[in-house]
C-alpha cells in the first residue's frame, strides 16, 4: 500500500521523533515506577526525570521557576485549571474568536453559570487581533486576557508582545495557548508579558498525547479546583497549596513526561529556526500553487508573513468533508475537515454554514514529494468539481 502522506500535524504531530520513541520505551522499562512516592532507586530516577523536564520547560519558555511547570493531561486540562483557577465571580474576561473550543467552551459554561461576562474580539481581514481592540475592550473588572498565539484553522500567528504590554500596563493577567507554536516559535513569557501559558505535548512539541503543561509565574496564583493524592504530606487533609501539587493531583502521566524530555531534546538539537523554516517553505509552495487552482477558495492567506504552516481551502462542486474523503480514499493525504473544533472562526470567514474547510497541517517530517502530490489531490479534485457545477 503507498505510503500515508499525513497532513494533519494542527490535530497531533506524527511521526515523533525515533528518538521519542526509543527514550519512552527504554526509560519506562527502567524506571517505569511512580515518581516522588517512594524512595528507592528507581523511584528516584523517575522523579529526577519530572523534576528535571520541569526545569527545561521553564528554561525553554523563560518562564520563573520550575516548580510553576505543572503537568496535566492536555491542553485542554490545562486551560480549564487556568481558566477556573483565575476568573472569580463577577470578572470580566477578554478572548478572541479564534480560540479553540478548550478555551469556548469552559468560559461559556462560567458565561452561563453567572460568574463572568466575556468579550470575544474578532480579527481583521489577515487573520489578526488588534492590540488596540483588547485595550478599548478592558473594564475596571477586567481579570484575564486569553488568545491563541497561533491559529489551528487559519494558522496566523498573535503579536503576543504587543497584546501583552496592553495587558501589563492594565494591570490584568495574560493568558496564552500555545498549542500550535510551542516547538516552531520561541516563546519568552518574560518578554512577551504572559502570565499563564499552555501548551500540549503530541504536537510540535514531539511528546505522546495525554501529557500537557501550565506554566504558571511567581506573581500569579491558581485556584486549586480539585484535590488528591501527591505523595508529599499525606497526614494533611486538604490538598497541598504548594506549586506543583497545588494543580498536580494523582499519579503523572510518567511516561509522557519522558516524551516531553526526548522531544525537548530533538527541538534543542534541529533548532526552532530551522523547524519553522522548513514548514514555512513548504507551505508556501502549496499555497502558491492551489491559488492557481480554479475551483479552489483559500481563506486568510493572502501572505503567510507571521503564518503557521497551517492551511484551509474549499473545493468549489465539494462539502468540506467530501473533498477529505477524496484526499484519503483517492490520494492517500490524511487532512482535517470540518470546524477543527473552532467555530467562532469559521463563523467569522463564512465557512459555518458550508460545513468548514479542509485543513492541511504541515510538520517537521513532511516533504516536497508529499507537498507535490497534495497540490496534484487538490487539482484532481478540483476538476472534478467544476464538471459537477
Amino acid at each position: 500500500m503507498e505510503s500515508l502522506i499525513y497532513l494533519d500535524n494542527a490535530a497531533t504531530a506524527w511521526p515523533k521523533p525515533d528518538s521519542v520513541y526509543e527514550f519512552m520505551d527504554s526509560f519506562y522499562r527502567s524506571n517505569g515506577v511512580n515518581p516522588g512516592r517512594s524512595g528507592f532507586d528507581m523511584a528516584i530516577g523517575a522523579g529526577d526525570l519530572v523534576e528535571n523536564t520541569r526545569a527545561r520547560l521553564r528554561d525553554f519558555f523563560h518562564g520563573d521557576s520550575a516548580e510553576r511547570v505543572v503537568f496535566t493531561y492536555n491542553a485542554t486540562d490545562s486551560l480549564n485549571l487556568l481558566i477556573r483557577g483565575v476568573v472569580q465571580k463577577g470578572d470580566h474576561v477578554i478572548s478572541t474568536n479564534l480560540e479553540h473550543n478548550s478555551v469556548l467552551r469552559p468560559l461559556k459554561h462560567l458565561e452561563r453559570e453567572g460568574l463572568c461576562e466575556v468579550t470575544w474580539l474578532p480579527f481583521n481581514e489577515k487573520g489578526f487581533i488588534d492590540p488596540e481592540d483588547v485595550k478599548q475592550a478592558l473594564k475596571p473588572n477586567t481579570r484575564l486576557v486569553i488568545v491563541n498565539h497561533g491559529s489551528n484553522v487559519i494558522g496566523t500567528i498573535q503579536d503576543l508582545t504587543a497584546i501583552g504590554k496592553v495587558t501589563q500596563e492594565a494591570g490584568v493577567l495574560f493568558g496564552v495557548d500555545a498549542s500550535q507554536t510551542a516547538g516552531v516559535l520561541p516563546i519568552d513569557m518574560h518578554t512577551m508579558h504572559i502570565d499563564l501559558l499552555v501548551t500540549t505535548g503530541h504536537k510540535a512539541m514531539m511528546g505522546p498525547t495525554g501529557i500537557g503543561v501550565l506554566v504558571v509565574r511567581d506573581h500569579v496564583d491558581v485556584a486549586i479546583t480539585r484535590a488528591g493524592g501527591t505523595g508529599v504530606r499525606s497526614a494533611y487533609p486538604y490538598h497541598l497549596e504548594e506549586y506543583p501539587w497545588r494543580l498536580e493531583a494523582g499519579t503523572l502521566n510518567l511516561v509522557g513526561v519522558a516524551g516531553l524530555w526526548a522531544g525537548q531534546e530533538w527541538i534543542d538539537k534541529t533548532g526552532l529556526d530551522t523547524i519553522y523554516t522548513h514548514e514555512h517553505d513548504l507551505a508556501k509552495v502549496f499555497t502558491e500553487a492551489v491559488r492557481e487552482i480554479e475551483g479552489v477558495t483559500l481563506y486568510v492567506c493572502d501572505d503567510l508573513e507571521n503564518h503557521l504552516s497551517t492551511i484551509s481551502l474549499n473545493v468549489a462542486g465539494f462539502e468540506a468533508g467530501n473533498t477529505g474523503t477524496l484526499l484519503d480514499v483517492e490520494h492517500n493525504i490524511a487532512t482535517r475537515t470540518g470546524l477543527q473544533c473552532a467555530p467562532k472562526v469559521h463563523e467569522q470567514i463564512g465557512t459555518d454554514t458550508i460545513h468548514g474547510t479542509v485543513r492541511f497541517s504541515i510538520g517537521a517530517f513532511n516533504t516536497r514529494e508529499h507537498i507535490d502530490k497534495a497540490i496534484e489531490g487538490v487539482r484532481e479534485i478540483a476538476e472534478m468539481g467544476q464538471k459537477r457545477l
